[in-house]
């Protein structure tokens, strides 16, 4: 059923002039659809009940939808619930149909709701549409019992009703409190006033701490380049080679080229780290005694 130009008053009052179907002329209507694809009986199955789709997309308003967008989603969960009806099972098509219309409606309104994706799961989904209605009955409770809920005992209280985790109550608290607004939206009511971005935290290096850990970076240089040329000049070559380039040569490629064994290399390798390890620790206590 195409809605584009309809009114939802329209289509409810066309609605309601639809025919009523008793249960005979539904399971012929059903039959015909399911094993000769007719069309026409297709179309009359969904007119005769899409009084009870606008009636459920209603209920759903509450959220914010545009209600000719609801009925829209209300006429397709419609549609595929006459596409997947089982005449042979014997049930009613409207009880049938119910679940197929809620579920379209909901799935519509959690997609609208926010850019941030809503609920992902079955209990976050029942949780985003009771969650209201739920808090209210357990605070009534508890009123009654004489023993008011504070925040945190009422969010308690709700997962374990729900059969959800704290954590996605309180995170569906945030969602339900209000729409999405826009970051470049003005903070005061003049053309000047600071824009809501303007407000978030840099997560950028801040120029201090920039500065420090330049500052240290600088004595590091310094303290290597010292301790490099407290070596001779073959170890400095093994080091050089060993650590210092994007590809490390082996201790056998350094053998051959300087006509030692790779035994001996490794020897002279570990001499040189041994003496860099001392003269950066004599830089550190001297850096510790000054401060």
């Amino acid at each position: 059923m195409a809605l584009d130009g309809y009114t939802d008053q329209t289509m409810s009052r066309q609605a309601m002039k639809a025919e009523l179907l008793d249960a005979e002329t539904e399971m012929r209507l059903a039959y015909a659809w399911r094993d000769k694809r007719d069309e026409a009986a297709l179309h009359r199955l969904i007119t005769a009940y899409m009084r009870l789709a606008i009636s459920m997309a209603a209920k759903f308003r509450r959220y914010g939808a545009p209600m000719n967008d609801l009925i829209q989603e209300a006429s397709l969960g419609l549609m595929k619930a006459a596409d997947k009806f089982d005449p042979d099972r014997g049930v009613r098509f409207s009880t049938y149909a119910v679940w197929w219309i809620k579920a379209s409606i909901q799935d519509y309104v959690m997609r609208n709701w926010s850019l941030v994706r809503t609920g992902s799961t079955s209990s976050q989904k029942a949780l985003f549409f009771n969650l209201r209605r739920v808090q209210a009955r357990l605070e009534r409770e508890a009123a009654q019992e004489g023993a008011p809920l504070d925040a945190a005992q009422l969010r308690q209280r709700v997962a374990m009703e729900v059969g959800v985790s704290l954590a996605d109550v309180e995170m569906m608290e945030g969602r339900l409190s209000g729409s999405d607004f826009s970051l470049n939206a003005v903070q005061g009511s003049g053309d000047e006033g600071r824009e809501w971005i303007d407000a978030l935290e840099d997560d950028a290096v801040q120029g201090a701490d920039l500065v420090e850990v330049r500052h240290d970076l600088d004595h590091l240089r310094g303290w290597l380049v010292a301790a490099m040329q407290a070596l001779n000049a073959r170890e400095r070559f093994i080091v050089t080679e060993r650590k210092l380039r994007d590809e490390p040569r082996t201790l056998e490629s350094l053998g051959e080229e300087l006509g030692l064994s790779k035994e001996r290399v490794r020897q002279l390798e570990a001499a040189a780290f041994a003496k860099m390890r001392r003269s950066l620790e004599s830089q550190s206590r001297e850096v510790h005694h000054f401060i």
